[in-house]
């Protein structure tokens, strides 16, 4: 949507340009970008499922198995009815059938790591929800006469560098961006401007808001209640006594009103900067002066934020997605941009003559209290990762994993902390 913008004074929801940026079946998404000729044949995702087996439930299912009958938390079994599995359906069959695979979590963090590094490098403030999804405040880099360029531009750089599609929703609050990204899935982009929310809002149905669940819906249905428009014209004081303090929050999100403040869930548990080259490069002076470029870029943001860290990693990712990362760290928390710069460029020179598309630099174990640093010599040892390394959230929350959906209550986990100087897999944005 687009409109003339708003009369009289700002207010401070009027001044915040917000995004959702929510992706589109996830997990089929990701198995897709591993397995490029499943690209617009029915893809079903499994928890608790096992290659050619019959148990399990749909964590997701791609929109062309959904026509199909195929649901989020659906039986195996029942999705194998609608659609039989493509490796053994019968040679005489002429009807749809659907490609199966288990859950690879340790792949799809993989993906939205590499997802989140570019949700940071675009705005300052950036709230992380789930594995895929996150909210952007970018009031301070872009007005509303242009964020829908800055929207678009967004959602093709996360699809051609990435290879994941994305909707994105932007509006004034975080509830009204919520909305809008899932407006016109998939693979939508819908600007609400202020001085249209109302109108947005007005005629979708009561489930279709922030906060409101089918419960409530039919609980709001029973007094009337079925559109946004019915729901920003009730009585605010029956709603309270109905629901308690959530019948006025969907009041508010029903008038188009959210003062959340866009900001990380939690401290963050590392710092990160990635870039990727425009054509992957064996040059290693290239791949040396990007790397140090990233450290100056993470070093910023830790000194920004007061922290310490006592891990420094780097990531290699060589074409098309084969992800390498080495990280060392020390006995005790320090902040030293050239022990930063120094330490990314011995990590690198194990790559020196491959062909890097894309580049990361990362500090963990990060430590906000006043302390005292370690001794920079004092060094834990090296450990080393690759692709199918599980890490988990860089910034943010550590969450419970569940199906991947896209109404975002995909969430995942975060394994304990790794012993002393043992080598393991890691992985990071």
């Amino acid at each position: 949507m687009s409109g003339a913008g708003f009369a009289g004074p700002p207010t401070s929801d009027e001044e915040r340009v917000v995004l959702h940026v929510d992706m589109d079946c996830f997990y089929a998404a990701c198995e897709r970008r591993r397995e490029p000729t499943l690209r617009g044949k029915p893809v079903v995702v499994g928890m608790g499922y096992e290659a050619g087996e019959p148990h399990g439930a749909v964590a997701t299912a791609s929109y062309e198995a959904r026509e199909h009958g195929v649901e989020s938390a659906q039986p195996i079994s029942q999705a194998l009815e609608a659609l039989p599995r493509a490796e053994t359906a019968p040679d005489d069959h002429d009807g749809p059938v659907g490609h199966y695979r288990p859950v690879d979590m340790a792949y799809y963090r993989e993906v939205s790591d590499e997802i989140r590094a570019i949700l940071h490098g675009v705005a300052d403030a950036v709230r992380e929800v789930s594995i895929d999804e996150a909210y952007l405040d970018v009031t301070d880099r872009v007005g509303w006469h242009s964020v829908e360029v800055f929207a678009s531009s967004l959602k093709e750089r996360i699809d051609e560098e990435i290879g994941v599609p994305a909707s994105v929703g932007v509006g004034p609050n975080m509830s009204v961006a919520k909305v809008a990204s899932d407006y016109d899935k998939p693979d939508g982009l819908v600007v609400v401007e202020p001085a249209e929310v109302r109108e947005f809002l007005a005629p979708l149905p009561v489930e279709e808001l922030h906060g409101v669940g089918p419960v409530t819906a039919r609980e709001l249905r029973g007094m009337g209640v079925g559109t946004a428009g019915d729901l920003a014209s009730a009585d605010r004081d029956a709603l309270v006594s109905r629901f308690g303090a959530r019948g006025g929050t969907i009041h508010d999100h029903a008038r188009g009103r959210d003062p959340r403040p866009v900001e990380p869930v939690g401290k963050p548990k590392s710092l990160s900067s990635e870039s990727a080259f425009t054509e992957p490069t064996d040059a290693f002076d290239a791949v040396c002066e990007r790397l140090l470029r990233l450290a100056d870029e993470v070093v910023e943001r830790t000194e920004s934020r007061d922290a310490l860290y006592k891990t420094i990693g780097i990531k290699v990712v060589r074409p098309p997605f084969d992800v390498n990362t080495r990280e060392r760290s020390l006995s005790g928390p320090v902040a030293d941009a050239d022990l930063v710069e120094s330490v990314v460029l011995d990590l690198a020179e194990e790559f020196e003559g491959e062909t890097v598309r894309k580049l990361g630099v990362r500090v963990s174990n990060l430590t906000f209290a006043e302390g005292t640093q370690a001794p920079l010599d004092e060094w834990e040892g090296e450990r080393e990762g690759g692709v199918g390394a599980e890490d988990g959230l860089d910034e943010g929350e550590a969450r419970s994993e569940g199906p991947d959906r896209d109404d975002g209550r995909s969430e995942h986990d975060r394994p304990a902390d790794r012993a002393r100087g043992q080598t393991t897999f890691v992985d990071f944005t």
